[in-house]
């Protein structure tokens, strides 16, 4: 090989490595795609009756996709609405009884009075007046007792109130046996399948909004004056190789709180070890996915 052959190879050599250089300082920021993500769990326990349910399925926000057995919840129920039935059917008729007892106290002691008149005039005798005074103290004791029955049915009062209540958190844990989606996404992951047993807070699926993604991007101190919420950036999808999308995206959120540089982040300076981390908001055209990599360009 000539010294004029090897001359020119080795031109060639450092105008590619300047090109790849120049390529690699194109982008002010590097990061990868993400969506909001939502783990949906179950509200109640029970035998899962029906879960149309597969991954990768478009969900709207409050669809009922799943069922959980609700019959021990409906028995629950009912026994709580057959006792409230029955205390409140036993609850004496104590008003009535209180509103008798003090006509009969009132007309007692005008009789007691009128038999003091009397015997003061000696046409009474003391044992009238003692029999009036007994009968007073007997109706006394009976408004006494009477009022004591009645605060005892106020209390019967408030245990039905409380069987209401019961009632109610009922109601709403067979109305969370629907199990559905809280947002519009798409099902990432399915973690059981129709016939198994289910209990409180255990996963039942994870969703996420692929309709709006992110691009958490990390960008150095040097560069966070150029940064600002609600900022138009240039968004760049890498599909490997030749295949790259724009998009248009949105800096939503800048953390507080530097990093070090995660593995894998490239940034326009090689000696940063300290980055921000950054959320762009990007409108998914279909193609962006979860994990993807991404450019950005200020």
């Amino acid at each position: 090989m000539s010294i004029r052959m090897k001359k020119g190879l080795l031109f060639v050599a450092t105008l590619l490595l300047l090109a790849g250089c120049k390529k690699n300082q194109e982008f002010d920021a590097t990061g990868t795609f993400e969506a909001k993500e939502v783990t949906i769990s179950a509200e109640t326990s029970g035998k899962v009756l029906s879960l149309d349910l597969e991954e990768g399925q478009a969900l709207k926000a409050g669809d009922c996709v799943g069922m959980i057995d609700t019959m021990q919840l409906f028995l629950q129920r009912g026994q709580l609405v057959e006792q409230q039935r029955a205390l409140l059917h036993s609850k004496p008729n104590a008003e009535k009884q209180v509103s008798s007892l003090r006509e009969q106290i009132q007309q007692q002691e005008r009789e007691v009075a009128r038999v003091e008149r009397l015997l003061s005039d000696d046409v009474a005798t003391q044992k009238q007046l003692d029999d009036a005074r007994t009968y007073l103290n007997v109706l006394r004791n009976q408004l006494d007792a009477t009022l004591s029955t009645l605060s005892t049915s106020n209390a019967s009062n408030g245990n039905a109130a409380a069987m209401e209540w019961q009632i109610k958190q009922i109601d709403n844990a067979m109305t969370n046996s629907c199990i559905a989606s809280p947002i519009d996404g798409t099902v990432l992951v399915k973690y059981v399948e129709q016939g198994e047993m289910a209990v409180v807070g255990m996963p039942i699926m994870k969703i996420a909004d692929l309709e709006h993604m992110f691009l958490r991007a990390f960008f150095t101190s040097d560069q966070l004056s150029k940064v600002k919420i609600g900022q138009k950036v240039k968004v760049i999808a890498d599909f490997g190789g030749d295949e790259q999308y724009e998009y248009e995206g949105t800096v939503c959120w800048i953390s507080a709180e530097s990093e070090f540089t995660p593995k894998g982040i490239q940034t326009r300076n090689s000696r940063a070890n300290l980055v921000y981390a950054t959320k762009i908001a990007v409108k998914n055209d279909g193609r962006l996915k979860i994990g993807l990599y991404g450019e950005v360009k200020l």
